[in-house]
């Protein structure tokens, strides 16, 4: 099993993808876009993973799409490895990186918009709609170079990209009074890529 993971640039680069990537899936052209390789060599290491039971499958709107399994057996060694090893933990600042540098990752992007304290991707990432939004956004974020990244982003994309952003009281009120939108988009499949002082892992009623 070791040399089936290890065998190839290909098959690191997926496992970078999916680990870091938790609760999202992906289509193969646009995975391989993201990895910058031959879409036969994706398609190879693709099945090598489903295979091994590192990446489920499941076809959505004529599209198959693949996300990693988080209960396959090498999860959590995996995804210290090859993802951040950090959701729902509280991360530590990083460097500031330009929000439009194209070399960036999403994560260290949405940071260079500002002092971000939550950042989670629901909705079309996560092909959960429950809670009708795609990016929600928690901080002081300079709204020019918010809008620049969204457009970015739809066109790398290719798709609309719903987003919601709310100031860190605001955010702290609604999770108190359990606001609708906030328990929904919660409930809901999610990735947290930033939560840089635990606000999502508050609990509102010690708060209250």
């Amino acid at each position: 099993m070791v040399e089936q993971l290890f065998g190839s640039k290909t098959r690191v680069k997926l496992l970078q993808l999916f680990m870091s990537n938790p609760n999202r899936s992906f289509y193969v052209r646009e995975i391989t876009r993201k990895v910058d390789e031959q879409i036969n060599s994706v398609r190879r290491e693709l099945a090598n993973l489903l295979s091994i039971g590192v990446i489920t499958s499941d076809t959505s709107n004529n599209r198959l799409y693949y996300e990693v399994d988080q209960k396959f057996k090498f999860y959590e060694p995996l995804s210290q490895m090859f993802g951040n090893g950090q959701v729902n933990k509280r991360i530590p600042k990083k460097a500031h990186v330009a929000s439009d540098d194209p070399n960036a990752s999403l994560e260290d992007r949405i940071r260079g918009l500002g002092n971000v304290q939550l950042a989670i991707l629901s909705g079309q990432f996560t092909r959960d709609d429950s809670s009708g939004v795609d990016l929600l956004l928690v901080g002081d974020i300079n709204l020019t170079k918010l809008e620049n990244f969204i457009s970015e982003l739809e066109a790398s994309e290719k798709k609309e990209i719903r987003y919601v952003l709310f100031g860190e009281q605001d955010f702290a009120y609604r999770r108190q009074i359990s606001d609708r939108f906030t328990v929904t988009l919660l409930e809901s499949k999610i990735q947290v890529l930033i939560d840089r002082d635990a606000l999502f892992a508050e609990n509102p009623v010690e708060n209250s």
